[in-house]
């Protein structure tokens, strides 16, 4: 693989660099709230300075790069008075109204020390589960690309619910990476890399690559990071990389303090290698980046046909049916166990189809007209799970 259009070649102390990072013209980067602010909330200054730097030089060799910045409700807690990150929602977001501003003010002013211009898009599921906003969602950030601006991509916090509560930003950025089809996703946090336990323990080794699952075996993964004021943990990062390199993007996570290193090839953090093949978008939206509205349950002729022969589902094979959806919404198929074996987007409202359950095509299409001599999920709309 070659060298991006305008990059320095990059060599270390033992001559060792990897192609896959030096190569990628187009990258995503996640930083972590933890890797941005101090202790009691705000910024910091200087690490935020630091990050720029780094991601100044990319753009400078005339790369593309997209940040996934967390930070928005820490960076709220001292101007608001508080000492430690709330726990009710409200105050949450009343944090992140403060914080959101704070924190684009801050990349804008040190973007502008590289020339840069910088544009924030504030996400939530929505925007990358509905088909539709995942459209628009791509259109502006490949404008702001082809404007030679930087994306600075977040949650939308002060209206988000569920995901301030549950979630964190690295599957946010996983998605980010494939919906832009970044050649590179880089993960920073607190910590250095991928261990195979608490890092401060003598037994503890790094890995320095992930070729596949193979390489997870009997590791111990968990905790969030050390400063308290983040909500993502080791769990998440690999369940980010494990998206990323399924749409064929190589993952790099490592410590925020080693940005320059890890973006200049050297070999610092965990590599996770991609597949060979990159799937579809649309399928690999549709795998990773949808919440089920509903489930349809499959007799075992359906589980056949839709798993060993990739067949579309019709309403013959379909027993029993859960949740409130209207026809574009995914939803997932089980088998007789209840077990998910394919997410779908289903042609018909939850409304309609117990009517139709267990009847064939040619059958419904006599009784009732030939608008329903059709698949309940077409095999063009399905994934199997």
């Amino acid at each position: 693989m070659g060298t991006p259009p305008g990059a320095t070649a990059v060599t270390t102390q033992n001559g060792r660099v990897r192609d896959a990072v030096t190569a990628a013209r187009r990258v995503v980067v996640k930083i972590g709230s933890s890797s941005l602010t101090t202790a009691t909330g705000g910024l910091a200054d200087e690490r935020v300075d630091a990050l720029v730097d780094a991601l100044g030089r990319l753009t400078a060799e005339g790369r593309e790069v997209v940040l996934v910045s967390s930070g928005a409700i820490a960076a709220g807690l001292a101007p608001l008075g508080l000492t430690r990150r709330p726990r009710d929602l409200a105050t949450q977001q009343a944090a992140a109204s403060v914080g959101q501003g704070l924190l684009i003010g801050r990349y804008a002013a040190s973007f502008a020390r590289h020339g840069r211009t910088v544009g924030q898009v504030l996400l939530t599921v929505d925007d990358v589960t509905r088909r539709a906003h995942y459209r628009n969602a791509y259109r502006t950030l490949r404008k702001l690309l082809d404007l030679r601006a930087v994306p600075i991509v977040n949650e939308n916090d002060t209206v988000a619910t569920e995901e301030i509560r549950f979630g964190d930003n690295d599957r946010l950025a996983a998605l980010v990476a494939a919906l832009v089809h970044a050649d590179l996703l880089v993960l920073l946090s607190d910590v250095d890399a991928l261990w195979t336990g608490d890092p401060a323990r003598p037994h503890s080794t790094r890995i320095a690559e992930v070729r596949d699952d193979a390489d997870l075996a009997g590791i111990t993964i968990g905790g969030a990071g050390r400063s308290g004021v983040g909500t993502g943990g080791m769990v998440t990062k690999v369940e980010a990389a494990r998206i990323a390199t399924g749409f064929g993007i190589p993952v790099v996570l490592t410590a925020a303090d080693l940005a320059a290193p890890a973006l200049a090839g050297e070999p610092v953090g965990t590599l996770f290698h991609p597949q060979r093949q990159r799937p579809t978008a649309r399928l690999f939206w549709l795998a990773h980046a949808t919440s089920p509205r509903g489930r349809l349950h499959l007799d075992p002729g359906a589980v056949a046909a839709v798993v060993a022969r990739r067949k579309s589902l019709l309403p013959a094979g379909i027993t029993a049916v859960d949740g409130t959806f209207t026809a574009g919404d995914p939803v997932d198929l089980v088998d007789t166990a209840g077990a998910p074996v394919a997410r779908g987007l289903v042609n018909y409202d939850a409304v309609e189809l117990p009517g139709l359950l267990g009847r064939s095509t040619s059958e419904l299409a006599a009784a009732l007209g030939p608008a329903y001599e059709r698949e309940v999920v077409h095999r063009d709309d399905l994934v199997l799970l």
